[in-house]
């Protein structure tokens, strides 16, 4: 028993040793980063429905981790993304509001530089992850963030789903919300969101960059051009005054 015992606590040491190790050369290379006045981006992603806990445990995590980027990493900017355990997505309901309170909160008393990243869960070449990525643009530009990081496709995990013509999408979706009142904003989310949340677990998977592009010339196909101009109908339809 004894013996055991020696066992266990020698294992225990080595796996703190070794997490010591790691966090020792995490710092040695932003210390390293510092020296060379490199920019240095933090991220980190909450995890709604996880350990952090329901919407507002998860945003004040959420808080906690972007100033502990600055203040203890010396970030020059903060990449967020709440991500929701089942889903595995950003642009969902809880986790849009998480980024909301989180980044509005930040914004109101900082000058700090905030990004969040998009994991839309349907595939390219779908209304639906388009949608889904222009829901996560409004919420953020609305909410005060400065940089806008996506956008991934099927939720980021499929080989070859990921396209330009999200990032249009996220782009023009953020610049037609600029100067949109919060009231008005939180009315067009209301829309859009509850039009694609009854849709997860049948979401299409959309096409691979190789089937919504020419490879060649680096274009979308009219196929695509088509379904993006059926979704940012569906937008202007809502309320929003974007461009195509």
């Amino acid at each position: 028993m004894t013996n055991a015992g020696h066992r266990i606590t020698d294992a225990h040491e080595c796996s703190q040793l070794n997490e010591l190790k790691m966090d020792m050369t995490g710092l040695n290379m932003l210390a390293g980063w510092t020296t060379e006045g490199d920019t240095i981006m933090i991220e980190q992603m909450p995890i709604f429905g996880g350990y952090c806990g329901g919407v507002e445990e998860t945003a004040i995590c959420d808080v906690a981790t972007t100033l502990a980027s600055f203040a203890l990493f010396s970030g020059n900017f903060h990449l967020d993304g709440p991500i929701h355990i089942r889903w595995g997505t950003t642009t969902n309901r809880e986790s849009l509001q998480i980024a909301a309170h989180a980044a509005a909160a930040i914004d109101a008393n900082t000058d700090l530089l905030l990004a969040n990243q998009y994991y839309p869960m349907a595939g390219p070449c779908t209304e639906m992850c388009l949608l889904e990525t222009a829901a996560q643009a409004i919420n953020d530009t609305a909410s005060g963030r400065e940089l806008l990081s996506g956008s991934a496709a099927a939720k980021g995990v499929v080989q070859d789903k990921t396209t330009g013509m999200e990032a249009r999408m996220m782009g023009k979706a953020a610049l037609a919300t600029a100067g949109m009142k919060v009231s008005d904003v939180n009315e067009l989310l209301e829309k859009l969101v509850s039009g694609y949340e009854g849709n997860y677990n049948s979401a299409p998977a959309g096409k691979r960059f190789q089937e919504c592009y020419d490879v060649k010339t680096v274009k979308p196909t009219a196929e695509y051009l088509q379904v993006y101009d059926g979704a940012v109908q569906k937008l202007r339809d809502l309320g929003l005054d974007i461009e195509n």
